[in-house]
């Protein structure tokens, strides 16, 4: 069993031998620390371990197994932000528990892990504590010795990590404190990134294809790299069902499939196409159970915003019963896939065209020749497709027309958010406006979807006796929703034609 624990610390370490052999300041006094109080020393024994390549280290996560102190057991630190990680914890054992692997399937694949570098630390550890007694804080004062190979390396390291619920302005406190004393924030982001550089063992910078500066090569590939972290990032927090990270995943896929279409004249479309296929393998199992938390989170809002007067019948009972009905499998069909050898296929192939792209002939061009004729080739083709709507009237066949809008309109706009680091401005002000478009015939599409599952909310609780007067008030709301967004949509688009004009020039 693996246990998790957000862990907001910072590093100093002391910048003279002057400053080291006066050691760390008294803390009493600093921000709410009424008490710093000695809970002695303790000798720890660490053995990091990565692939051969440090595929962990070069993504900032760190795998180690630890011995002495409280917490001895294998440890994974996942970056959240800087000076953020998340640590999830396993018990001792001799090899990498099961929990930790799959968090690291992504970037690990079928590459075995190795110890890399040991850390042996005498650790002298004070509690910070405000005037109740309350601890705000741990303060540690480390000696290390990093050892890999026959090469050592030797510093001495402090770290402040705060307590549950600290203030983190705390951290802010103590580091002007320790400046005053010559402690400074660390260079180095861990112990194990400073055992790495200072055993000349750090992990190598990838090579990076893509053409010259400012050509429309480089401009994408540096967008498809960015799309490639975040799917590679997100796969462990979908292991863990964190809040968001389904949905950012899928939208990387979405952004990686749409920049191979609008960028075809500058990849290979026979190289990226059956990546691309793929890429929609992937977000199909996982739009599973993203589309179910979607449903389900409208229906909830549509239920709170009414008066209880008119919530007749168990009706939340009813949709706890309808929800869990449609969940079963879904997640654990999700895991399947991202265990799959079908998936790590994926990424492998993914990596390989990234290192060695497809590129043609418009990619050697500068990125304000070749990138507006691309963005604007999917505003035309939204255009199309939105004025095809407009003349439709309200029914099936409008609702599937703005249906195929809306995905003509993300991308659109993943084109023109691609762009805009070569194209500025423009680019900007086009991905916002169509967002705008994209976001009216969103909530159309979900008003839909939702329709269709208030009907059979509706079918079902009549079956069992109860009153459907609930559901069906809520499916009038959504189609009288549905017709606001459609007379809302030529305005809309109307607003969103002239960021088009200037990025023609």
């Amino acid at each position: 069993m693996a246990d998790t624990k957000r862990e907001i610390e910072r590093k100093f370490e002391f910048r003279s031998n002057k400053a080291g052999r006066r050691g760390v300041p008294d803390l009493t006094g600093t921000a709410a620390i009424a008490a710093v109080t000695d809970q002695g020393t303790v000798d720890l024994d660490a053995v990091y371990y990565d692939t051969p390549d440090q595929r962990l280290a070069a993504d900032g996560l760190t795998l180690r197994r630890r011995t002495g102190g409280k917490d001895a057991g294998w440890h994974l630190k996942l970056p959240v932000s800087p000076g953020v990680r998340d640590e999830i914890t396993a018990a001792l054992s001799d090899t990498v528990p099961a929990a930790l692997t799959e968090l690291l399937r992504s970037r690990v694949r079928d590459t075995a892990l190795e110890p890399q570098v040991r850390l042996v630390s005498s650790r002298k550890v004070s509690h910070l504590l405000d005037a109740q007694g309350l601890l705000l804080a741990e303060l540690s004062t480390d000696a290390v010795l990093a050892e890999r190979e026959d090469v050592t390396a030797a510093w001495t390291e402090v770290e402040v990590e705060l307590a549950d619920g600290a203030d983190p302005a705390l951290l802010d406190a103590v580091e002007k404190t320790f400046r005053k004393a010559g402690l400074h924030v660390s260079a180095a982001p861990s112990k194990l990134a400073r055992a790495l550089a200072e055993t000349s063992a750090e992990p190598a910078p990838p090579v990076l294809g893509g053409g010259p500066e400012g050509t429309a090569g480089a401009y994408v590939l540096a967008y498809l790299r960015e799309q490639r972290t975040t799917l590679i990032s997100q796969d462990p927090a979908v292991r863990r069902g964190l809040p968001d990270s389904v949905h950012q995943m899928r939208v990387a896929t979405r952004r990686l499939r749409s920049a191979f279409k609008t960028y075809r004249r500058i990849l290979d479309p026979a190289e990226t196409g059956p990546i691309g296929e793929e890429l929609r393998w992937l977000a199909a199992e996982l739009g599973v159970d993203r589309d179910r938390e979607v449903l389900l989170e409208r229906i909830q809002t549509r239920l709170d915003e009414l008066p209880r007067t008119l919530l007749l019948g168990p009706v939340r009972g009813r949709l706890k019963v309808w929800n869990t009905a449609r969940r079963t499998g879904s997640r654990r069909a999700a895991l399947a896939a991202l265990d799959s050898r079908r998936h790590l296929a994926l990424l492998n192939a993914l990596d390989a065209l990234l290192a060695d792209p497809p590129l043609l002939k418009a990619a050697a061009r500068p990125a304000e020749t070749s990138l507006p004729a691309a963005v604007l080739g999917d505003w035309e083709r939204l255009a199309v497709r939105v004025e095809g709507a407009l003349a439709l009237d309200p029914g099936q066949e409008l609702d599937l027309a703005l249906h195929e809008a809306r995905k003509a309109a993300k991308r659109a706009r993943y084109a023109a958010e691609a762009a805009a680091p070569a194209l500025g401005k423009p680019a900007r002000r086009l991905a916002r406006a169509v967002k705008s478009v994209q976001t009216l015939l969103g909530d159309h599409q979900d008003s839909v979807v939702a329709r269709d599952a208030l009907r059979a909310l509706a079918v079902q609780a009549a079956g069992a006796g109860e009153s459907a007067f609930t559901w069906g008030l809520l499916y009038a709301r959504e189609e009288a929703l549905a017709e606001r967004r459609e007379r809302e949509l030529p305005q809309v688009w109307a607003a969103a034609a002239a960021p088009a004009l200037a990025l023609r020039g």
